[in-house]
């Protein structure tokens, strides 16, 4: 039951945005009652709390998996994982109507996507802090710790704030990342 209101939600979410998601819809889409659902999430907000969470596992998931494939550099995969993030934005539906209401200021799940650190930043911080330790033993822990908020800060900005020069971000963000690491740029590896 849970995972069918989720999907559902995911599905209410992302053609009509977060806003106009009520339970009532919710319950008959999901094919179960509103009781039910309240007892499973508490509240509409538990809802779209449980629905980012299962958002950005899946997120981090497809993120690992582009940072962790072979490349010739650190840069490179930095740059990727990046790109990666950036296209995410754009492709995924849901992540689509979740940053396009943020830009109209209207989306009650943008709180769990910037102001609660958890589950997204945190989330997405401490992966690349532990990709980093891998990547770049040689730096501080404390280097990387500050790359990983940077990297994550300017991504998330970039995905929220898009502008013109987009395609040059995930080359600028890794600049960046590997200045705060005291690391080569484009030649780091």
């Amino acid at each position: 039951m849970r995972e069918r209101v989720l999907r559902e939600a995911w599905t209410l979410a992302a053609q009509n945005g977060w806003d106009r998601v009520r339970i009532a819809d919710l319950a008959e889409r999901a094919e179960v009652s509103r009781p039910s659902i309240y007892k499973e999430f508490g509240d509409r907000a538990g809802v779209g709390q449980a629905l980012v969470e299962r958002e950005t596992e899946h997120f981090l998931l497809g993120l690992a998996a582009v940072l962790g494939a072979d490349r010739r550099s650190f840069y490179d995969a930095l740059r990727e994982g990046v790109a990666h993030a950036l296209a995410e934005g754009r492709r995924n539906p849901f992540i689509r109507a979740v940053l396009m209401a943020a830009r109209g200021g209207t989306d009650a799940l943008l709180p769990f996507l910037t102001s609660r650190p958890d589950p997204v930043f945190s989330s997405a911080r401490d992966l690349l802090t532990v990709w980093l330790a891998e990547t770049v033993p040689g730096a501080a822990q404390q280097r990387r710790v500050e790359a990983a908020d940077v990297a994550v800060r300017l991504t998330l900005s970039h995905m929220l704030l898009p502008g013109p020069g987009d395609a040059d971000v995930p080359a600028r963000v890794a600049r960046a990342t590997c200045a705060v690491l005291g690391v080569p740029g484009a030649s780091a590896g």
